[in-house]
């Protein structure tokens, strides 16, 4: 093997493998539940190319008809009561909030136009999508009863 390969081989072990943005999602979102009449668990949501974060794109990539129920709502607005530190909280609920602060810098740092999106009525499918790099729709996932 010649000098030049061998320096090839070693700077190819060297470098840091590139984390893609659902495994940093889920990495961050690791035991963190969305708390509602239930309590549901979040997870990445990777869709596929779309022109804009529209309730359209995301019913026709989930595969929902284009009249099933879908409430828009802010991104801050709906993260706000899981980041806020209550008066009352324990070092448990305060590493939580912290856990949600970071998951939310984390969507955007990598995601443009960052919506909410609430599928459906009573049992809610709720989406926190954005555009990444390459215009796909991503972002988290979960669910919830609302009633």
């Amino acid at each position: 093997m010649t000098g030049k390969r061998k320096k090839m081989l070693v700077s190819e072990k060297a470098e840091t493998p590139k984390v893609n943005l659902a495994e940093q999602i889920k990495n961050a979102s690791e035991g963190l539940w969305y708390i509602s009449e239930t309590d549901a668990e979040i997870f990445p949501f990777t869709g596929s190319k779309a022109d804009a974060v529209t309730k359209e794109n995301l019913l026709a990539q989930i595969g929902k008809p284009p009249d099933t129920p879908v409430e828009e709502r802010g991104f801050d607005e709906i993260l706000a009561r899981f980041i806020k530190i209550q008066d009352w909280f324990g070092d448990e609920e305060k590493a939580t909030a912290a856990k949600f602060a970071a998951l939310k810098s984390l969507l955007e740092k990598n995601l443009t136009n960052l919506k909410v999106f609430k599928v459906g009525r009573i049992e809610l499918d709720i989406y926190f999508v954005g555009l990444d790099k390459e215009g796909n729709l991503a972002g988290i996932q979960t669910k919830a009863v609302e009633t």
